[in-house]
């Protein structure tokens, strides 16, 4: 069966101007392409996904013509496991960790992970590893930054105090 058969490249055009997104506006181009007479297996390799995913988009296009395409080319929500921090929590630690640690008490120059773990626990009561920690750093705009090793030729001159003074974390 050909796909499409209801659907002109006109209708396709005009839900393309419609649509938002990475993955509709692809399905609404696959479309268009296959509208021009390109193969599905070319389709694939174009677009870098399986054949299978090719003939599950045109599938669906072909409900354009009975269905709205905002129940055609978009996905329902999938909203997958709740997150453990409020939105407002989660934005109050992303602020918190804008400031020294020594703002909110801690006696550390920089923010680790595991301080942010420790600050997650106290503060909101929840239970991050620190890998999920880490990641919620790295979301908040931090970067991780570690000591730099001398330089062979370095005379020393200001390294005095310097190992003492810096602690690997997290620096905005």
């Amino acid at each position: 069966m050909a796909h499409l058969e209801r659907v002109t490249a006109d209708d396709l055009r005009s839900v393309l101007a419609a649509v938002e997104g990475k993955q509709a506006t692809q399905r609404v181009m696959v479309g268009l392409t296959y509208k021009e007479g390109i193969s599905q297996a070319k389709l694939a390799e174009m677009y870098g996904v399986t054949e299978k995913t090719i003939y599950n988009w045109l599938c669906r296009l072909d409900r354009l013509a009975d269905e709205p395409f905002e129940a055609v080319v978009y996905d329902d929500d999938r909203p997958g496991r709740p997150a453990k921090l409020s939105n407002d929590e989660r934005e109050q630690f992303e602020q918190t960790l804008h400031h020294s640690p020594t703002a909110v008490g801690y006696d550390a120059p920089v923010w680790t992970a595991a301080l942010a773990q420790e600050y997650i626990e106290s503060t909101f009561g929840v239970d991050y590893c620190l890998r999920r920690v880490r990641a919620l750093m790295s979301e908040a705009g931090l970067s991780y930054t570690t000591a730099r090793q001398d330089h062979q030729n370095a005379d020393g001159r200001g390294h005095d105090g310097f190992e003492e003074e810096f602690q690997k974390g997290w620096m905005i």
